[in-house]
């Protein structure tokens, strides 16, 4: 579960970098704007860390 993990985290950072170029831009990009990349940004990051919160154990380390 963790390399689905750092995959969100990766694609979250890649939405971030999208979005923030089409801020800079002024434009829609395919006809979105920028904030619906940093709405997927959040949402995909927030997957990541509930996704991680999910495989950890009691003790709060990872599970093998």
């Amino acid at each position: 579960m963790g390399s689905i993990s750092k995959a969100l985290v990766g694609l979250a950072g890649v939405a971030f970098i999208i979005g923030v170029i089409t801020g800079i831009m002024g434009v829609g990009l395919m006809g979105y704007p920028a904030e619906s990349f940093s709405r997927a940004c959040d949402n995909l990051a927030l997957i990541a860390i509930a996704m991680m919160m999910m495989g950890m154990n009691g003790k709060g380390s990872s599970s093998p």
